[in-house]
């Protein structure tokens, strides 16, 4: 192996592991953020094998993990002509990853999190003792604000990218 290429190799296996550590955080498995590290930075489709020779795992986990993020929409499985095995290939946008990842939070986290607070305002709307207002009232202060933030992550999801940082830098300057 060139010098060239070994550097290469620990920049991504490090790469590789620190998102696989950063995944936890935005609502996927670790294991599962390391595929799909290591397959946003393959410069071609790879298939389950390769996956779980370069990971270190079984077939199974990887299996499982490939369809998940199919699922996710972040991977998308690829075809070769005379080939039976699937390959996949990650999404390289990263503005598409972020706006992949936000819409899937909101679908798995924020709709059922607004979901229970909507319930919880619901059913204690009509209590008259000082602590069943105030819960009521903390309710409707929750549910307001993850609507709103809801609403704004939908709205920064749907533009084009140039624009969003663009607003943002404005927001933020």
């Amino acid at each position: 192996m060139s010098d060239e290429a070994a550097i290469l190799k620990q920049a991504r296996d490090e790469f590789v592991a620190q998102w696989g550590a950063m995944g936890s955080q935005w609502g996927i498995n670790r294991t599962m953020a390391q595929i799909h590290a290591f397959l946003m930075t393959a410069p071609e489709a790879v298939d389950t094998d390769e996956v779980m020779a370069e990971l270190q795992i079984s077939r199974g986990n990887a299996h499982t993990n490939l369809k998940e993020l199919v699922a996710w929409g972040l991977v998308r499985i690829v075809v070769k002509k005379g080939e039976r095995r699937e390959y996949f290939e990650a999404e390289k946008d990263v503005w598409q990853i972020f706006t992949i990842v936000a819409r899937e939070r909101k679908k798995r986290e924020i709709q059922p999190a607004l979901g229970v607070l909507q319930h919880c305002s619901e059913t204690t709307r009509d209590l008259r003792s000082a602590e069943g207002k105030a819960f009521y009232a903390q309710m409707q202060q929750l549910e307001e604000f993850v609507g709103f933030a809801s609403k704004v992550a939908d709205k920064v999801g749907a533009m084009k990218h140039g624009f969003a940082i663009q607003l943002a830098a404005k927001l933020l300057g």
